[in-house]
């Protein structure tokens, strides 16, 4: 797996230095200078860490241009425009209707809205983990199969884009955590009906990873893990057609693209 890009240098803007990947998908990390009373981007609160440190990320259809918004201990704001670089997403046109998906019954309905409640608290979870922090590592060893931004389009109509990394390893394969954090969800016994064995880990600050398809996960809602850590095995559970494992990343809501987080494997 091809090495990332390293981050640019350090940025200053109002006393606040910030580096990172400023593009669709992308993140960046900052320190706010002792007294700032709040940052927030495009309206979003970012937490400040005891020493000031922040997090922020861009989701995969962010626009050109976000406000960085400083407020001081006496009230004072100071704005910026971060500049989002655009991405060039594998698009791939069809000459095929969108098929429409077998119309779900009542049973389904009730057991999906449950899910995605799950889902959407673990995501909401803060559990004052230190991942955010780290440089990722890849959570298994394969060729990535499914690129994180790649959409079709239906004669016209477009599909959902996808919204992770998929990683063609055989069945049985280790998963382990790309960063510390805490398990916020585990379908260790009944799998979810897309998903399957989901995991999902909180890393601080709003940033989530989600580990879908899995045969098996070692860990449990509520255990602290560290980097590198073992916390299940590659499947197919799930909707899924062979096995390999999913993986997402999420910022309050927004998608983030594994391959701007990651390490090279191991």
């Amino acid at each position: 797996m091809a090495q990332p890009a390293p981050d640019p240098a350090t940025v200053a803007v109002g006393g606040v230095q910030y580096r990172g990947k400023l593009t669709q998908g992308g993140r960046i990390r900052g320190i706010a200078p002792a007294g700032t009373r709040s940052v927030a981007l495009a309206g979003t609160s970012l937490p400040l860490a005891s020493d000031g440190t922040f997090f922020a990320a861009f989701d995969r259809d962010a626009p050109a241009s976000l406000a960085l918004t400083v407020t001081a201990a006496d009230g004072f704001s100071l704005s910026t425009e971060l500049a989002v670089a655009p991405r060039s997403w594998r698009i791939e046109a069809v000459n095929v209707a969108k098929r429409p998906g077998a119309l779900p019954d009542a049973e389904f309905k009730l057991k999906r809205a449950a899910e995605l409640g799950r889902i959407g608290a673990a995501r909401a979870k803060g559990s004052g983990a230190d991942g955010w922090r780290q440089s990722m590592i890849w959570p298994a060893i394969g060729r990535i199969s499914g690129e994180f931004g790649a959409q079709r389009i239906y004669r016209g109509e477009p599909g959902a884009y996808h919204a992770g990394v998929d990683l063609a390893a055989p069945q049985g394969a280790e998963i382990r955590a790309p960063a510390d954090g805490v398990v916020t969800l585990a379908a260790n016994d009944a799998p979810f009906t897309l998903e399957g064995h989901l995991l999902i880990l909180d890393h601080g600050m709003g940033l989530t990873s989600a580990f879908l398809h899995c045969s098996d996960l070692v860990v449990h809602e509520g255990d602290t893990v560290t980097q590198g850590q073992l916390i299940g095995h590659v499947g197919m559970t799930g909707r899924a057609t062979g096995p390999h494992l999913h993986w997402a990343l999420t910022w309050h809501g927004r998608r983030l693209d594994p391959q701007l987080f990651a390490l090279p494997a191991r």
